[in-house]
């Protein structure tokens, strides 16, 4: 696929007035149409110089400490360029200023997409990052990605595949888990019990339409006490009821170590030690810890991923013509990584 050199270019470039969506699409991308303009007018200064094709080596490298996620998209931008290409696995922890990936070929070949795979990588391994303080948080219980409904739908399947890589066991967008070869995992929304007004009614038509594999858990704060509701469930369907899920809202207070406590001990003197407990709502890593001491079993998070801040990537030229090289303030040359893996 051809991508865009030249300033003159842009010039071709229409926008549908009906577009539906403003996101871009995978070939746009691909085409280059998502960088910054000025890479563009590089490329034709360089371009004027004859000096286009020099062959030079560029590195990335990171501010802050994560986990690296977005390796395919970047190789799929770069696969069909001449370039050669060394990467972190996805899932690798990196420190600041290490190299992530190294690019060496003719400039003209990769220079335009500086912006879209500094994007990519920023966002991604934000994502991956958030995931894993998350699950380390949760004591290695279960985690469950929620976080589509906080970004844009375009970029959902992204963050929430990112968060998969970081240490998710599974996530709710359905595209986002297919991506990872995983079906997708949730229960039922308070709109069900809102809508048909009682949660046992719920209760009930779920375990009747539900798959025979289906672990069914039901949630207990849309009207009742949350230990009194759970009792409910638990008598009503009996050792078919997997788990109760709190998703207190702060106007409520939130979901506590106390209520879990409570609701735990309830639901034992019962005889429902069997019933799991899954929590979500503003999840953070320190509420998790407290609520995994408690005795919480599973845990769905979804903003505390979502709104992880992009992790500042740079993208530095280090050699020219096998010249080592650098701005002011950089180390001249490439800089070394063991964890780098010849990609293509």
């Amino acid at each position: 696929m051809e991508h865009i050199k030249t300033l003159k270019d842009i010039d071709n470039i229409t926008v549908d007035p009906g577009r539906k969506l403003f996101s871009a699409t995978h070939e746009e991308i691909m085409e280059g149409k998502t960088t910054d303009v000025y890479f563009l007018r590089t490329l034709d200064i360089l371009s004027h110089l004859n000096v286009e094709n020099t062959v030079v080596t560029a590195e990335i490298f990171a501010r802050e400490p994560g986990i690296f996620a977005g390796t395919p998209e970047l190789l799929n931008i770069l696969k069909d360029k001449k370039v050669d290409v060394w990467a972190l696995k996805e899932g690798e922890s990196f420190c600041p200023k290490d190299t992530l990936v190294r690019i060496k070929g003719p400039y003209s070949q990769f220079g335009v997409f500086e912006t879209p795979m500094l994007g990519i990588l920023a966002s991604s391994s934000a994502w991956a990052t958030a995931a894993r303080k998350a699950k380390e948080a949760c004591k290695d219980k279960p985690l469950l990605c929620f976080g589509a409904r906080h970004v844009h739908p375009s970029v959902a399947p992204v963050m929430e595949r990112a968060a998969l890589v970081g240490g998710a066991d599974n996530a709710s967008c359905i595209l986002g888990a297919k991506l990872l070869g995983k079906e997708p995992s949730g229960t039922v929304p308070h709109a069900a019990f809102l809508i048909a007004g009682d949660t046992i009614l719920v209760a009930k038509a779920y375990e009747e339409i539900k798959e025979a594999c289906e672990n069914e858990t039901i949630l207990v704060d849309t009207f009742k006490d949350e230990a009194e509701e759970a009792l409910r469930v638990a008598d009503a369907l009996g050792d078919k009821l997997y788990g109760i899920r709190l998703d207190t809202p702060s106007e409520r207070g939130g979901v506590t170590a106390a209520l879990v406590k409570e609701i735990r001990e309830r639901l034992n003197q019962n005889g429902y030690e069997d019933v799991k407990i899954i929590v979500s709502g503003g999840l953070y890593p320190e509420k998790m810890e407290e609520l995994a001491d408690a005795g919480v079993d599973a845990f769905g998070v979804g903003s505390f991923i979502s709104d992880a801040k992009p992790i500042d990537m740079t993208m530095d030229i280090k050699d020219v013509n096998g010249k080592p090289i650098a701005k002011r303030g950089r180390i001249p040359g490439i800089i070394e990584n063991p964890k780098l893996i010849k990609m293509l």
